[in-house]
């Protein structure tokens, strides 16, 4: 890891920021068409009065290289929280400088200072590179279980 690497929490001064990683990695995922995020809807899910989730900014020498978006999960069987990571992602220029195992590992201590119960996350089945990455981490999948999702339409047309 780079000694002028920073891991720290965002701020409310980061929503441009956040927003800016967020259509990177929208792009790099090729999913650009799914961004509706607006700086006002960041900084009221991760600075509002009831925050929806907490996000790390990634630096080195003082620019933001990378982000990550988590919240906390619950297990009902084990009876104690989780932590999801719902993205990460690190600016092509900083990969392979240790910034994502970096951030694995903050979350990870956190979740054990926190006495939490695991540590998840998804990947596109298409991201080898991340695939990977997650391997040398020490992940496994959860090749028992698939993500379902309900969203617009759909979710609307249960809600009525």
């Amino acid at each position: 890891m780079r000694a002028d690497l920073i891991i720290r929490d965002a701020e409310p001064k980061d929503t441009a920021t956040v927003l800016r990683l967020i259509r990177a990695l929208a792009e790099y995922e090729k999913l650009e068409h799914e961004v509706v995020a607006t700086e006002d809807l960041v900084r009221e899910a991760l600075f509002g009065t009831k925050p929806k989730a907490q996000g790390l900014i990634c630096e080195i020498a003082d620019k933001p290289v990378g982000f990550a978006i988590w919240f906390y999960s619950f297990s009902t069987f084990l009876a104690r929280p989780g932590i999801y990571l719902e993205d990460l992602f690190v600016e092509p220029e900083a990969r392979g400088q240790g910034v994502g195992a970096a951030v694995f590992r903050h979350l990870a201590k956190r979740a054990v200072a926190e006495n939490c119960g695991r540590f998840e996350w998804a990947v596109l089945n298409w991201n080898e590179p991340a695939i990977k990455f997650y391997e040398r981490m020490g992940s496994s999948p959860m090749t028992e279980w698939h993500v379902r999702r309900l969203s617009g339409e759909s979710l609307k047309a249960l809600a009525a």
